[in-house]
């Protein structure tokens, strides 16, 4: 393991940076030393920070109380997390400040705001930014579940297990579950863009944060001035529904990049996709038991793998580039039966994921508005990853309440509002046929692709400053984007030593 350390050190900046990490601008704020408010929400300083954050951010911090049930105004309260990023060197900030919306669903926004200041550097010179962490999620009445349920249920993975966790779970929390949803999320940011007293807001969505976006801009046209969407979700796609197609596609292309190029095809003669489905079929009949070095602290370590480690792997696979030009080596390595890899790259990638993802709040959201919707494709048996994906990403809706959402949710967003879509060419979860498919009801829309890169890009090459000029002009149309043609893949590892030139 002496070679591979060096280079799991490596993917642990980027896990740390996750999927936004930033090549544009850096954004230089105001430090912060008082508190000052903002319409009626008053912040104070504060450090942002996260399970992922590769550094903390000096920032200002606020709470607003909404009612946890909307119809019920004077019942019980929810405090939403505002964390806000000032303009630096401004006194007084365009009036349409900026909501970044985080993905997942369940990933707190103001953990992200080191990655967001630097992707929107360009944004942050003449307009605020807030992270409104969802509810559900960061300190936003988090849907946690109890350490010694988790510790309990940790070496369980089967679709049984997950329901009787999330049970278990549902009946320890103090919030309503049933009202964590997209749609009541929705209200709530309206609710902080009016205590701001901002007429107007622009929002940038990542991922599933796109759909609450999305959303947004239908459920509240007048007061949606620009909309920023990386890694579009559209509204009448099923959350999770179609990953093992999504998935194959992108090992397709990528297979064949590696056989056009003399040096890939040499090292990898047989495809990822072919390996994946070896491995996959191989741990599930027998799951092996494997002795390997944490990456992060060098500390022995045993574990069993299994096929669930190698599904696993995928969401790893799916929101860092660097572990996607990692994964290939690492796979044909437990193909020849050396596992210790895969197994630090699995424990790598799990503790990093499981700290920045709020599994309550995910359920909230996939119960009431895709597990209903979802059905089956009889062709995804015959992907790398088969029905295993789906089967678990919903297997807790068999317990966790469920809330309701709008006839109308799946529903294309039909807006004269400017939108800007990116996607990532080699995206796994949100291919740029989605965005396309979006744009197609927004008049006013332009959608980009980045050539050879993955899940979430709003960070990556020229894209910032395009982001910045976006928001300034509200023009999509108007944009000239052959900035973007220099943006290049990142080829496989075909060593733990990183690529051969």
């Amino acid at each position: 393991m002496s070679k591979v350390r060096p280079l799991f050190s490596l993917l642990a900046l980027a896990l740390a940076g996750c999927s936004g990490t930033a090549h544009g601008p850096q954004a230089k704020p105001e430090p912060e030393s008082a508190k000052r408010t903002v319409g009626r929400i008053e912040f104070e300083p504060c450090a942002l920070s996260g399970a992922l954050a590769a550094q903390t951010l000096d920032g200002m911090c606020g709470t607003l109380a909404v009612p946890e049930d909307p119809s019920k105004p004077n019942g019980p309260k929810v405090d939403l997390r505002i964390a806000w990023l000032r303009p630096g060197g401004r006194v007084d900030p365009a009036p349409d400040p900026v909501f970044f919306l985080a993905g997942g669903p369940g990933q707190a926004a103001s953990e992200y705001a080191a990655a967001v200041a630097n992707a929107l550097g360009p944004v942050l010179k003449s307009r605020s930014v807030f992270l409104v962490d969802q509810r559900g999620t960061g300190k936003s009445a988090p849907l946690d579940c109890p350490k010694a349920l988790r510790d309990e249920y940790k070496d369980r993975d089967d679709t049984a297990a997950i329901a009787e966790y999330a049970g278990k779970c549902a009946a320890a929390q103090t919030h309503d579950p049933r009202l964590f949803t997209t749609t009541v999320a929705v209200e709530d940011l309206d609710t902080v863009r009016r205590a701001l007293g901002a007429e107007k807001i622009d929002l940038v969505g990542v991922s599933y944060g796109t759909r609450v976006a999305q959303q947004y801009a239908m459920r509240h046209p007048a007061q949606t001035r620009a909309v920023v969407l990386d890694g579009v979700l559209p509204n009448d796609v099923v959350a999770g529904g179609e990953f093992a197609r999504t998935f194959e596609r992108t090992l397709t292309l990528r297979g064949k990049a590696c056989a056009a190029d003399p040096v890939c095809a040499k090292r990898y003669p047989q495809d990822l996709r072919t390996q994946l489905a070896t491995l996959k079929q191989r741990l599930a009949s027998a799951p092996v038991e494997v002795d390997y070095r944490d990456p992060a602290t060098g500390e022995a370590k045993h574990d069993k793998l299994t096929a669930q480690t190698v599904v696993g792997l995928t969401q790893l696979f799916s929101y860092v580039p660097l572990a996607a030009a990692l994964l290939p080596v690492v796979v044909d390595e437990a193909v020849q039966g050396r596992y210790a890899p895969l197994a630090a790259l699995a424990a790598l990638g799990g503790e990093s994921m499981a700290g920045s993802m709020n599994r309550g709040m995910q359920w909230s959201v996939i119960c009431a508005e895709d597990a209903d919707r979802y059905v089956a494709d009889p062709a995804d048996a015959g992907t790398a990853l088969g029905t295993d994906m789906a089967d678990m990403f919903f297997a807790a809706c068999k317990a966790w309440p469920k809330g309701a959402r709008p006839a109308d949710f799946g529903q294309p967003l039909r807006s004269d509002a400017p939108v800007l879509l990116m996607s990532g060419e080699l995206d796994p979860v949100t291919p740029p046929e989605y965005a396309e498919r979006v744009a197609k009801t927004l008049p006013n829309a332009k959608a980009v692709v980045l050539r050879g890169q993955g899940h979430n890009v709003m960070g990556t090459g020229c894209m910032p400053k395009l982001i910045g000029k976006f928001i300034e002009t509200a023009n999509a149309k108007a944009l000239d984007t052959k900035c973007l043609e220099t943006v290049a893949p990142v080829p496989p590892f075909t060593s733990f030593n990183g690529w051969e030139p």
